[in-house]
């Protein structure tokens, strides 16, 4: 079993922190945010000092329902060298899916700042490297919030998408991703750093659900609902797509009300506020006993 030695605490050129060995609670110290104890932010809270990032195909400028844009982006491919940069732009949307997203979010979280960085092309075009890019820069931009309605099903992408989700998840900037509309396997909501959303069908917007059962997390409302659509216009959809954005505006809220809260925090605050979730006192009950041959650490059965 490999030994960190003299308080290492870092596996070799990753950075990675796997151990406090050689160093205590004052080494590492965090500046946290109790939460709301069930789920719902304590006091008014509708976005504001949220900023929020579409990764999508972009957000029409003065639509309406979308109101003030603070910053658009677009990734760019160089269709010789393969080189890719994101760079600042006022194209706007090209097929309308960005736009939806963004009035959903800001129906649901009304003074929250909202970003667009565009990674599709028009019909919905686009590429693995391209979205990896995207969500990589917005990362990088620390947003509060990355609304990511796509995924892909490259599994060459996986591994790198994975990595990037973990860096968001300690970072505290929350992804969160849409599952894909049928069953298969595509990436990042199906990784748990992530906050994975499905839709339901209830008649209720203003409605969550917590799944417990893999492998997506939280559903919102996304079947028939009304949303912003390309020339100042509004249609209905149905799509995980639009739950998504839904479920992002409740993460703004709470931010906005506990702006030092972590991913898992919110994670937790969207389970307790869920309306599936029943809060019910546990009966009492003693705990299993370990089992024999278990210990409360994993070893390896080597010696240091």
């Amino acid at each position: 079993m490999g030994t960190a030695t003299e308080g290492t605490a870092t596996a070799p050129g990753l950075g990675l922190t796997w151990s406090l060995r050689g160093r205590g609670p004052e080494d590492v110290p965090v500046l946290g945010d109790p939460g709301p104890p069930d789920g719902h932010p304590t006091g008014p809270a509708t976005g504001r000092g949220v900023r929020v990032c579409v990764v999508d195909s972009g957000v029409e400028r003065d639509h309406p329902l979308v109101g003030d844009l603070a910053a658009s982006w677009v990734v760019v491919k160089d269709g010789e060298s393969g080189a890719i940069t994101v760079e600042p732009t006022t194209t706007g949307d090209t097929c309308g899916h960005g736009t939806a997203c963004a009035g959903i979010i800001r129906r649901t979280a009304p003074e929250c700042e909202i970003h667009s960085v565009r990674v599709l092309g028009e019909r919905f075009s686009g590429t693995g490297d391209v979205l990896m890019a995207g969500l990589r820069w917005a990362v990088e931009q620390r947003f509060d919030v990355v609304n990511l309605s796509l995924s892909t099903t490259r599994t060459r992408f996986a591994q790198e998408l994975h990595a990037l989700a973990d860096s968001a998840y300690f970072a505290r900037t929350v992804i969160v991703a849409s599952a894909h509309n049928t069953p298969v396997e595509s990436f990042p909501w199906r990784f748990a750093s992530v906050i994975s959303v499905g839709s339901h069908q209830e008649d209720d917007p203003e409605l969550h659900l917590y799944n417990p059962r893999p492998p997506v997390e939280f559903f919102g409302p996304g079947q028939n609902v009304s949303v912003p659509w390309l020339g100042g216009r509004t249609i209905r959809t149905t799509g995980n797509s639009f739950a998504t954005p839904y479920v992002a505006g409740l993460c703004a809220r709470i931010l906005s009300a506990h702006p030092r809260m972590t991913a898992f925090q919110l994670k937790n605050a969207l389970y307790l506020s869920a309306a599936n979730v029943r809060h019910e006192p546990n009966p009492s009950r003693p705990r299993p006993a370990t089992a024999p041959g278990d210990t409360g650490d994993d070893h390896d059965g080597s010696e240091n």
